[in-house]
């Protein structure tokens, strides 16, 4: 056979069957073999190769599926670096899911028949649930960015086709409220499991699977040190006095702070239902990623720059997530100075003499709107709040 590289390999082994056919596997020591179907010396033969070293799972073709359809189609794509190296695990499985359900409605369907049509008719038909039609979305524009990059379609289908709106669309996860986490604390006070767990999201910003996960082993020198789960990024978080004191006065496992009640790690899952029924029974909307927002949130409107949300949240550099908090802690300054200017001497005197009485009344108006008393809230958030309601 030409083309083998030499030396060949390592851990990748030819055998000849029985019946005279060639066939292909990894294999470590005497540990299990790792089959390779594809064709030997094709992109996605070495990108299962790839895989199968890291132990990464590799998808195969669901029987009968041929060259072209859709079924084909998610094989490639699970064995390519598309898959294995530019996707987190925690991706790759919630993707994982997706196109296996895919494959089982639609597999045997030619690639070259899947239109734009195709894919918004398939958005409707989840329409009842928007974010799991949106992860749908995501998940073939993966998919079909890899068909085109492959050349195995001309064009995108996804191309063009919007994300489903929805009541969070255009903030994604509820962000918590300062009154939403003030009646959290006051149902769950310091020393329970529940106001830890609210503290360590808070005041780390971690995602919910690495605030299951984080404990002692983590913490050197009053910092948290730990690569995320997501995105793989390595972040250097100190503990903040809030945190400390919640630390020492809750019960905590041995490897991680938060524990089920028989001392033992919590799932990302399991934390996650958890902790939600927390906040059901302290009457607040959110959950746990929205205090990862607000901490985003607070830090921004304390003056962060976008490096140091990056570093802190471990967002990659030049992310828009922190380009958002920056900017609107930004837009929010910008309102309150325009408050505090109409709620003193910096009203401008009317330019024009010819409309100097209207513009005079206009002014009275507002300024009796600005002056007028809220029960219930503090100056700076009635000034903020006036504001906001005469844009």
């Amino acid at each position: 056979m030409t083309g083998m590289p030499r030396p060949r390999p390592k851990h990748l082994h030819r055998e000849t069957t029985r019946h005279g056919e060639t066939v292909w596997y990894v294999r470590r020591g005497s540990g299990p073999r790792t089959r390779l179907r594809a064709a030997y010396g094709t992109q996605e033969f070495w990108a299962a190769y790839e895989a199968a070293l890291r132990g990464h799972p590799i998808a195969d073709a669901p029987k009968g599926s041929t060259v072209g359809t859709l079924g084909w189609l998610v094989a490639r794509y699970m064995t390519s670096a598309h898959w294995t190296e530019a996707l987190s695990a925690a991706t790759r499985a919630q993707r994982g899911g997706v196109l296996k359900e895919t494959v089982r409605i639609a597999g045997a369907e030619p690639i070259e028949a899947i239109t734009a049509r195709a894919i918004r008719e398939g958005l409707d038909r989840r329409a009842a649930r928007p974010h799991g039609a949106n992860n749908w979305l995501k998940t073939m524009r993966g998919l079909f960015a890899f068909a085109v990059e492959r050349e195995y379609l001309p064009a995108d289908p996804t191309r063009g086709v919007k994300l489903l709106g929805g009541p969070n669309d255009r903030n994604g996860f509820h962000t918590w409220t300062e009154d939403e986490v003030a009646r959290f604390e006051i149902r769950w006070p310091l020393g329970t499991r529940e106001r830890l767990a609210l503290d360590l999201l808070l005041y780390t910003g971690l995602r919910r699977g690495d605030a299951a996960r984080v404990g002692r082993p983590h913490v050197r020198d009053g910092r948290i040190r730990i690569q995320t789960e997501k995105t793989g990024q390595e972040v250097t978080i100190r503990i903040l006095p809030p945190l400390a004191a919640s630390i020492a006065a809750s019960p905590v496992g041995e490897l991680t702070f938060i524990a089920g009640e028989r001392g033992r790690p919590m799932t990302k899952e399991s934390f996650g239902n958890w902790f939600r029924d927390a906040c059901a029974k302290a009457g607040v909307p959110g959950r746990a990623h929205g205090l990862r927002k607000a901490g985003a949130r607070r830090a921004a409107e304390n003056g962060a720059t976008e490096a140091e949300l990056n570093a802190w949240f471990g967002w990659a550099e030049g992310s828009w997530e922190s380009a958002t908090y920056v900017r609107g802690a930004n837009r929010r300054k910008l309102a309150e100075r325009i408050a505090d200017r109409w709620n003193g001497d910096a009203i401008p005197a009317p330019q024009h003499p010819v409309r100097e009485r209207e513009q005079k009344s206009e002014t009275s108006e507002i300024v009796r709107k600005l002056m007028a008393p809220r029960a219930g809230l503090e100056p700076a958030t009635r000034r903020l709040t006036v504001a906001c309601s005469t844009n």
